[in-house]
């Protein structure tokens, strides 16, 4: 056996590659049975836009429990380990959920399948903390006396792990566009549940002792709590992420009536959509290369703010489009879809890469776990939010499932709202360095 000292710089971190590659790929799969619920739940169970969007941002509640999900983590031991049984944990959560939803009849009520959905996104909190608490435990070591293996200094484990999430969403994606015209949506269900069911049974074989993690005694959920606290009280810590938060929250969103539109008005199809997503989520992939060998010196509010002046960009182009500028000049609407369209819906979580390098070098040592789940816990919240302003304005500006008129001018008060956190963007530390030399 060797010592963790040597597996943090050899076979551990190998091994640590290897539970988290397969944990955030399975993370950015998770697109592939998504993408089949909104059909489901469109053809299947007729639901209008304002309803999908409220089923689908309703679904993502669990995850504003990552805190306690974190604390948990942090606090509890199982066998002697405390990421590596809560990693196996969500993807049996995930696998059961997804597996009933496979199996259920037919005349399976609304309300039935979004509990099922609850209990799939319960596991994925609980799974994505854990793993997000290795990434940042990680980070906070200071590289070993062997230098040829350093994965987490400076964001590279980030980056591989941002990698990872997206190479599964380009497969997920595009299998999922494949599959919905060949298959129905429950055999869809059926094989991702096989799938986390494979996960689980290759976690639960782990050790956490052979990945190297950091010792770090277990204090209780009451210190962690306290220590918590004490964290986000820090200021370059509870402004960045009350940024953060509203940059997400402030934007109606109107993903459900933009899917919507692209499906019952132009009638794309299913496919067009799948490999949209593909190149959404192949866009992240290079995202994450060029972010790690090119952009980690940009300081972090620089880039954030330059994401989010992007974001508001393309929103206008969907103005165009939606009142066929593009098409007058003979680009088709399918071609737009897949091209701005599925760059636009993954721009969203652009920022998330090189805030989430921030946040992991002003860490406390010790409440990693807790405090990158209230981030996500935050940023999922202000997801949630987000949509149900957008459902919202999509009722302010009287859109339905065959009237898309108002869509225009929905879609440049969206971009309004996303340019406005741009101007108080000084929340965000200038420098990452800076800040993490004054930890030392």
């Amino acid at each position: 056996m060797v010592s963790s000292e040597e597996d943090g710089g050899g076979g551990g971190g190998n091994l640590i590659r290897k539970v988290l590659g397969l944990g955030y790929w399975v993370q950015g799969f998770r697109c592939f049975p998504w993408l089949a619920v909104s059909f489901f739940l469109k053809d299947g169970l007729n639901v209008d836009p304002s309803t999908l969007q409220i089923l689908q941002n309703s679904a993502n509640l669990p995850m504003v429990g990552k805190p306690l999900y974190g604390l948990i983590s942090d606090s509890i031991y199982i066998s002697g380990q405390h990421r590596v049984p809560y990693i196996a944990i969500g993807a049996f959560l995930q696998a059961l959920s997804w597996l009933v939803i496979a199996i259920s009849p037919s005349n399976t009520s609304i309300f039935t399948i979004s509990i099922y959905l609850l209990l799939s996104n319960l596991g994925a909190s609980v799974a994505e903390v854990a793993n997000d608490a290795i990434v940042a435990e990680m980070s906070k070591q200071t590289p070993s006396s062997t230098k040829h293996s350093q994965p987490s200094s400076s964001g590279n484990l980030q980056s591989f792990v941002w990698i990872a999430s997206s190479a599964g969403g380009v497969l997920g994606n595009l299998l999922a566009g494949i599959f919905i015209g060949r298959f129905s949506p429950k055999s869809i269900f059926l094989f991702f549940g096989l799938l986390l069911a494979l996960q689980f049974f290759i976690t639960i074989l782990v050790r956490e002792s052979s990945l190297g993690l950091p010792k770090s005694p277990s204090i209780g959920i009451r210190k962690q709590l306290s220590e918590l606290l004490v964290a986000l009280r820090k200021p370059e810590i509870s402004y960045s992420i009350s940024w953060f938060t509203a940059s997400y929250a402030i934007i109606p969103a109107l993903t459900g009536t933009m899917f919507f539109y692209q499906t019952e008005c132009l009638k794309i199809d299913s496919t067009v959509l799948g490999i949209s997503k593909v190149f959404g989520q192949a866009t992240m992939l290079i995202w994450g290369i060029i972010y790690n060998q090119h952009l980690k010196s940009v300081p972090p509010r620089k880039l954030i703010s330059a994401i989010q002046a992007l974001m508001a960009f393309l929103m206008i182009s969907d103005f165009l489009f939606v009142r066929g500028f593009y098409r007058q000049m003979g680009v088709p609407d399918s071609l737009y879809v897949v091209i701005f369209s599925g760059f636009l819906e993954v721009l969203f979580f652009f920022k998330i890469l090189p805030f989430s390098v921030l946040i992991a070098q002003l860490c406390p040592p010790g409440c990693e776990g807790s405090i990158m789940a209230f981030l996500m816990s935050s940023v999922a919240l202000a997801f949630i939010v987000s949509g149900y302003l957008g459902v919202a304005l999509a009722s302010y500006i009287k859109v339905t499932a065959s009237d898309f008129s108002g869509l225009p001018l929905g879609l440049l008060i969206q971009a309004a709202c996303t340019l406005l956190p741009t101007f108080w963007s000084s929340c965000i530390p200038d420098s990452v360095k800076s800040k993490a030399k004054k930890k030392d």
